[in-house]
């Protein structure tokens, strides 16, 4: 069994989980089964992730273990900017660190970006995440039916709206270069070794860049880690929470 918190003196440490794009604390299913006590956090209609991370600190206790999916990996980082002193333990999965790039290719990704969205209010959402889902797992999972239809509900239960605002937010994001190199606590850098959104060699840079981190790649395994391998991510989440925990996030 696993456990959710891990103490360090006289407190526990509880685990807080910030999922990514068009995700909701479903994603964290097997996560929240595994670790009793831990919860999800929820974005509504926030634009930016600096909203996105104000809303998961008004929920969050004193203290707490952060794990952040994605887009909920740079939600995380911005947590642990604005509140460095309740973050104990840090883990980011199939995320990224850079700004959107300049020039043409940064204005592809807008572009492909808009195009979803435009599908998702033609079309549906769930539509839009059949499109969407071709590049987010391990191609042999695309002929799992439980899995796809888990990811379909999932993003069927999101509005093209919301989906707007968290593309606003995933645009504007900002380079988070020099808070990884600062980063004081023990942290998990993992992905889906097949993740072609959010790849391998670029967990590698970020792990390079913290000084305490840990990394693990997921075998046969695209983006939606926690889902696609959801035993594998309990055994690496096990391992980064019984590392010694410190006083806080910022070295």
């Amino acid at each position: 069994m696993c456990e959710d918190t891990i103490r360090t003196g006289p407190e526990v440490m509880p685990l807080l989980l910030l999922p990514g794009l068009m995700c909701d604390d479903r994603i964290w299913t097997p996560q929240l089964a595994a670790f009793p006590g831990a919860r999800a956090a929820a974005y509504g209609d926030a634009d930016s992730l600096a909203e996105m991370a104000r809303r998961a600190l008004a929920m969050a206790p004193a203290r707490f273990n952060l794990v952040g999916h994605s887009m909920g990996g740079r939600v995380a980082l911005e947590v642990v900017r604005r509140a460095p002193q309740r973050v104990t333990r840090l883990a980011l999965l199939d995320t990224g660190y850079r700004s959107r790039p300049d020039g043409s290719a940064g204005d592809d990704e807008r572009r492909r970006r808009l195009a979803l969205l435009a599908m998702a209010r033609m079309r549906g959402m769930r539509a839009m995440g059949r499109e969407w889902m071709r590049a987010m797992v391990h191609p042999d999972r695309l002929h799992d039916p439980a899995l796809v239809e888990a990811i379909l509900a999932m993003i069927g239960r999101q509005t093209p709206d919301s989906y707007a605002a968290q593309i606003d937010a995933l645009l504007a994001r900002p380079d988070v270069t020099d808070l990884l190199r600062g980063l004081g606590v023990p942290t998990l850098v993992a992905c889906g070794r097949q993740d072609a959104w959010s790849p391998l060699a670029q967990h590698e840079e970020i792990a390079a860049l913290v000084p305490r981190s840990r990394l693990v790649a997921f075998d046969d395994c695209g983006h939606m880690a926690p889902m696609e391998r959801p035993e594998a991510v309990a055994a690496a989440l096990t391992a980064w929470l019984a590392m010694p925990a410190t006083a806080s996030a910022t070295a």
